[in-house]
């Protein structure tokens, strides 16, 4: 059955095909981003609205992966839309201080207290990447520790027990890698045994507070306070990275419900309105050792923003997404209800089947094997049948056009509606019918 579901692909899918063979021949396999590619091949988008991506085919797919996690509002917001229109007109890159970003600023220090100080950047990896260089330049160590499963992008800095074996090194070309370290998701004793062995050269613990792409896994409270006291204690830095979670569960940041005082919290995503950004925000005794003109080389963290750091449309998209958010506490209230709901239903449909995870507007299906029970961790979700998920992906796209991006947890956003999720639940019976899931 997975055999037809590919031939039906291919039946509605030839100018996709057709173009992604061009695409082939000039990029390294077809792709920018190494997980948007496929098998057989990944459909080409001609546009997007709502709740919508439309290929080049015509096919129309429901998206539940809502451009990496980042469009919160949907695809082409009109009054997002409106408004980068309107600045487009008025130029689209100054390369100079401007209003837009002065804008975009004063809602995210309004909202999060942590931001004394902010830095722009165009990426979430670059954000990840200043931030521990913030950390050992106050600290004076040199240890990193992050998480099993823990993503922060492509900095050799960082890049570390991101994919099963978590042990093996993730790449050629990265050198120190003796000096990050990473925990177990959730196991607080074991992850402070393994951090009181480096204690003395600990600069920094960076975390997601929802692994994302470790599995959609939520950090339970006791965990995340349990590393900031050894943080605090160690006179280590503890960084937050919210670059899924800022303002998608809340208008603001999650750590605040966690009752966290980080030192650094990563922002990204949402907060840029679906355009490039990433964000450095910390206390002012931190972020000033990025400043240049009261520091010396010796002193200083060199932290620089990039060319096309707070270009105007960037700013002017992130402000009016988030001037949405905090007028329309609707939206949120509709996400995070039709989260809960996805995962409720997903879970009675499935039943021993798979485990379902996530928080509030995000969720992820896993399906169980090798005696695995319960989901807490990216070791867990490492042990679940991935080839049996990509074939459900596969034929919600193929079958039922419903799009996640094939392994990936999916995404609610303002222009879904329950009748998506009805469709998705639908689809999902029919899978178990056609593959013969037998409950555990």
């Amino acid at each position: 059955m997975y055999d037809d579901d590919v031939d039906l692909y291919k039946k509605h899918t030839q100018n996709s095909h057709n173009l992604f063979n061009k695409s082939l021949k000039q990029h390294v396999n077809g792709v920018s981003h190494n997980i948007r590619y496929f098998k057989p091949y990944p459909f080409v988008t001609k546009y997007s609205t709502g709740k919508y991506i439309i290929d080049v085919d015509k096919n129309k797919y429901i998206d539940f992966w809502m451009g990496h996690w980042s469009l919160i509002l949907g695809h082409t917001n009109k009054t997002v839309t409106k408004n980068i229109t309107k600045q487009v007109s008025q130029g689209w890159m100054y390369g100079t201080v401007n209003e837009q970003t002065i804008k975009l600023s004063e809602i995210i220090t309004n909202t999060v207290p942590i931001a004394e100080k902010i830095r722009y950047v165009t990426t979430g990896t670059e954000a990840a990447m200043y931030a521990v260089r913030l950390a050992r330049t106050i600290t004076g160590k040199k240890i990193i520790a992050k998480i099993d499963g823990g993503w922060h992008g492509y900095t050799t800095d960082l890049l570390k027990a991101i994919n099963w074996p978590f042990s093996e090194s993730e790449s050629n070309g990265l050198i120190n890698e003796k000096y990050i370290i990473s925990l177990p998701l959730n196991n607080l004793e074991a992850s402070l045994d393994i951090l009181k062995t480096v204690k003395n050269n600990l600069a920094c613990i960076i975390i997601e507070p929802v692994l994302g792409g470790g599995g959609c896994i939520p950090a339970t409270k006791e965990y995340l306070k349990g590393l900031q006291e050894f943080s605090s204690r160690n006179d280590s830095l503890f960084i937050l990275d919210e670059i899924v979670t800022g303002f998608r569960f809340r208008f603001g940041c999650i750590y605040t419900e966690l009752d966290l005082k980080p030192d650094i919290v990563l922002l990204g995503k949402i907060v840029g309105g679906g355009l490039p950004i990433g964000i450095i925000c910390g206390k002012k005794e931190v972020m000033n050792r990025s400043n240049t003109i009261s520091n010396e080389k010796s002193k200083r963290a060199y932290i620089g923003g990039g060319t096309f750091s707070t270009n105007p449309l960037t700013m002017v998209s992130g402000y009016h997404t988030l001037a949405m958010l905090k007028n329309k506490q609707i939206i949120y209230d509709k996400i995070n209800k039709l989260g809960m709901k996805t995962r409720y239903l997903l879970n009675k449909t499935f039943g021993n089947r798979a485990a379902i995870t996530g928080k509030g507007s995000l969720f992820m299906v896993h399906f169980l094997q090798n005696d695995i029970s319960h989901i807490t961790n990216a070791a867990d979700a490492s042990g679940c049948n991935k080839r049996l998920l990509y074939k459900y992906h596969f034929r919600l796209i193929s079958n039922n056009k419903i799009f996640f991006l094939p392994g990936k947890q999916g995404a609610l956003s303002y222009a879904h509606s329950n009748e998506d999720v009805k469709h998705l639940i639908n689809a999902t019976i029919k899978f178990i019918e056609v593959f013969r899931l037998q409950s555990k």
